[in-house]
């Protein structure tokens, strides 16, 4: 045959292929995870849910990884830790985590001998969704939204309670005393508790309030030993809380499984947010494997009805806990840069940190984008760009993520050198 031909008969053999084989099988040839496993960490907070249904509902598995598994953290330090491992050294892949943590991993900021875990955040796994809350015996003193009401209350001895140094808890605290005008590096001392742990702690006297995700605040309620002073999202409506987060050495080795766990997980997003699904759901992270906490802890809040225990109640379905509406998914950067600019105000990242370099080395948008086209997700339910804009928070103050330095100068009450 002469050249010419052998195209034209080669050209013909493809198009027969492609007309007899099943739909789509040339696309998923190039889709199929590189590995069927992956140790993904979480902790007992409601945020972890999209993990714990996608494993339950077995979204690992119809995206090809089926032995994916996702083991319970009894602290935000002992998932660092596992991820300083990783999987292959007996810890984890990646976690259910605070949006801060892997930068802080990736700069070696909280890294044994400050050695940087390079991190990939592939996914938010929530808006809102948290709470302040403190000791009974504080509640008569009207602590609410100004927390200025507590200052008189406090002395240099006083312990409030978060869950991580520089996490996005450590940052909801900070924000909310100083914009009362108290100093949270001066005026009192800040105290590491592990989530599930913040009620006991506040039975035994041990501090004046904390911040934590829920069940825990509604816990501290039902069982009448404290109130909720502020749900975060009347702090900042529709704030960024925890990530989907990976060793970045894990993605760069298992790219198509990166996108297969991502739109594992946003397909669980997108039920979780489901209004039917709320009882089904909070039945299946209640259980002992899960949780193991009442129901009764979990759903009120997660519908948006919020008793304070301060004799306050309120219902409002847009302040709760959002998995997938309002493109709650979507890592945008310009959030990253305000979780970099507050730990710059903290002096949990040096002031001349290159905020920007950071987040796009660590900000895997791309993978998102991928990962929803793979579950299905519409064009239109995508985010055009990967800033929300300017955010505005309940003191007043704004952070614009084309100017974080501006941001920061505007804040009286700061740690930063």
């Amino acid at each position: 045959m002469n050249r010419r031909g052998a195209i034209a008969a080669t050209a013909a053999l493809l198009a027969a292929a492609r007309a007899t084989a099943p739909r789509g099988a040339f696309a998923q040839g190039s889709t199929v995870p590189e590995a069927k496993k992956a140790v993904l960490g979480y902790i007992a907070l409601t945020d972890a849910a999209p993990l714990v249904i996608a494993k339950e509902k077995g979204l690992f598995a119809k995206h090809g990884m089926p032995e994916v598994e996702v083991r319970k953290q009894p602290s935000w330090g002992a998932v660092r830790d596992k991820l300083v491992q990783g999987g292959a050294g007996g810890g984890i892949d990646g976690a259910h985590i605070l949006t801060p943590m892997p930068y802080l991993l990736h700069a070696g900021r909280i890294t044994p001998d400050n050695k940087p875990v390079p991190m990939a955040i592939l996914a938010r796994l929530n808006l809102n969704g948290q709470g302040i809350s403190g000791a009974g015996m504080n509640a008569a003193l009207g602590v609410r939204l100004d927390a200025g009401k507590l200052k008189d209350a406090l002395t240099p001895e006083s312990k409030v309670a978060m869950t991580f140094p520089g996490g996005t808890h450590d940052l909801w605290l900070r924000y909310w005393l100083a914009a009362g005008g108290i100093n949270p590096a001066k005026d009192l001392k800040t105290i590491t508790v592990p989530p599930p742990e913040m009620v006991a702690n506040v039975k035994t006297g041990a501090m004046e309030a904390f911040c934590v995700g829920e069940p825990w605040n509604g816990q501290l309620v039902n069982q009448r030993a404290g109130f909720t002073a502020a749900i975060t999202g009347e702090l900042w409506k529709d704030h960024p809380e925890k990530a989907l987060a990976m060793r970045a050495d894990w993605v760069q080795a298992h790219p198509r499984a990166a996108e297969a766990l991502t739109a594992a997980v946003i397909e669980a997003q997108r039920w979780c947010d489901e209004a039917a699904h709320k009882e089904e759901l909070c039945s299946i992270v209640s259980r002992e494997a899960w949780f193991n906490v009442p129901v009764a802890d979990i759903l009120p809040r997660l519908r948006g009805e919020v008793n304070y225990g301060d004799g306050r109640s309120a219902t409002n379905p847009d302040l709760a806990m959002k998995f997938w509406r309002d493109h709650a998914s979507y890592p945008f950067r310009s959030h990253d840069l305000w979780f970099l600019a507050e730990n710059v105000r903290w002096g949990h990242l040096p002031a001349g940190a290159d905020l920007k370099a950071m987040v796009e080395q660590v900000n895997r948008e791309a993978v998102w984008r991928a990962a929803a086209e793979r579950a299905g997700v519409k064009a239109a339910e995508t985010p055009r760009g990967t800033s929300r804009g300017t955010e505005t928070f309940f003191d007043g103050k704004t952070f614009d993520p084309e100017n974080p330095s501006a941001y920061l100068a505007s804040q009286p009450i700061k740690n930063a050198a």
